[in-house]
């Protein structure tokens, strides 16, 4: 059985498709960028990756590196020594005002421009190429793959970097920079260059959500360290719009002016959005849209807390073959809880052979949730399953199923399964 969800996020680019701003044009090489890209991915937390639109188009990282190299300079120098020279306060300003702490002259926050090239400095290296090479290897470890530096962005940066140059020399007068501020500089263009796609900031983004343990099961970063870092990106992740952000998506989140932006929910997956133009905040437009209507679909919002937090369980087939396949369900289903039971069903080869749902323990289902099983249900019956459904009280009601695709003439008694109220009856039928 093919899984929906990819079907759901290609569905969902479609809903978000209309498309305001512009592309970031103070750097040439990003001025130059395809506006009509559109990508999203989704990684859980054992690294499958539901991903639609333009997955293959690489871009520049940009300011979504700020929490990672955040995460490495906490790593270098404690968090003590980290909090010292950078505030976690949000600043209310845009990304790239000159935001310090009047008693201290400590950047407001490590996501904003000057808290960033704080956080570059405090990468242990001595040099730029040092210090770039060591975030590189740990975005590389991060994304799953070998990352590099695109550079003709880098150099295009580099040439009309005086803002951010200032701000470096202004760090260096009240003693939060220690290193040439201009080699400084150099270095921070060079971590925002490093070239992703969308795909390779969900796995990034996942391995925060899994608390700093990749997919292959190694631990990239400590709890303690990625505890701070998602906190940061909660309250300051979205710059002057990142409290609206958090009341309306409320997933702690990071945006890049290449049209990048990613979101981490704690526990369960690492979303991430590629589409170039870009809003008045500096973040992409169809992203910010995007997430909010993933937030709304899935139950995604961090204030919204699940009734129960009991585990999803699959009884997998028996060794004989003609034996029924039997599903059971237990616990609160939100998207992530109905994505382990759908990998299950994909599992289920072509075929007519019994499978079973067993729902009788499932106390609530997610909307979102509700459509990705039903669909599982109707894609099993397409594949010649006799689909039964233990479902004593009606979670999953016969008039929400999609019963058919486009030009499928097919009734919808055919897609629809049996109902019982206890497992023996379904088996016994």
């Amino acid at each position: 059985m093919k899984a929906p969800i990819s079907d759901y996020l290609t569905e969902l680019l479609e809903t978000c498709g209309e498309d305001d701003g512009a592309v970031a044009d103070y750097i040439p090489e990003l001025a130059g960028a395809d506006p009509d890209r559109y990508a999203i991915a989704i990684s859980t937390l054992d690294g499958q990756v539901y991903s639609a639109g333009d997955t293959d188009v690489e871009f520049t990282i940009q300011s979504i590196s700020k929490p990672f190299t955040y995460a490495q300079a906490i790593i270098d120098q404690g968090l003590a020594g980290v909090l010292e020279r950078i505030d976690v306060e949000p600043s209310g300003d845009a990304f790239n005002e000159i935001s310090l702490e009047p008693s201290t002259g400590r950047p407001r926050n490590p996501m904003i421009n000057a808290g960033a090239i704080a956080a570059h400095g405090l990468v242990a290296g001595g040099d730029a190429d040092t210090r770039s090479a060591r975030i590189v290897e740990l975005y590389s470890r991060l994304a799953g793959r070998d990352l590099s530096v695109d550079e003709q962005v880098f150099e295009s940066e580099l040439a009309t970097s005086d803002r951010n140059m200032a701000i470096a020399y202004m760090l260096k007068t009240v003693g939060t920079l220690e290193d040439d501020p201009a080699d400084v500089v150099r270095g921070y263009i060079r971590q925002c260059s490093v070239s992703v796609t969308v795909e390779d900031l969900a796995r990034m983004a996942s391995v925060l959500a899994a608390n700093g343990v990749a997919a292959d099961g190694s631990r990239v970063l400590e709890p303690a360290v990625t505890r701070q870092v998602l906190s940061v990106m909660a309250t300051c992740g979205m710059y002057d719009a990142a409290g609206d952000w958090l009341t309306t998506v409320g997933i702690p989140a990071k945006s890049g002016v290449a049209g990048g932006l990613i979101g981490v929910l704690p526990g369960q997956v690492g979303i991430a959005v590629f589409s170039p133009r870009l809003d008045e905040h500096g973040n992409s437009s169809r992203g910010v849209r995007a997430f909010e209507k993933l937030s709304a679909d899935m139950g995604l919002h961090l204030m919204e807390a699940p009734e129960s937090a009991r585990s999803v369980v699959r009884v997998p087939k028996a060794q004989d073959d003609d034996a029924p396949s039997v599903h059971e369900v237990a616990g609160d289903l939100r998207f992530i809880e109905a994505e382990r039971v759908l990998r299950g069903l994909e599992a289920e080869p072509e075929g007519d052979g019994l499978v079973v749902i067993d729902l009788h323990r499932v106390h609530r289902v997610h909307d979102v949730a509700r459509r990705m099983l039903l669909e599982g249900i109707r894609r099993l019956r397409i594949d010649g399953h006799d689909v039964r459904l233990v479902d004593p009280d009606g979670l999953l009601p016969d008039p929400d199923v999609d019963v058919s695709e486009p030009g499928d003439d097919t009734p919808a008694e055919e897609y629809t399964p049996q109902v019982f109220d206890t497992l023996d009856a379904a088996l016994d039928a």
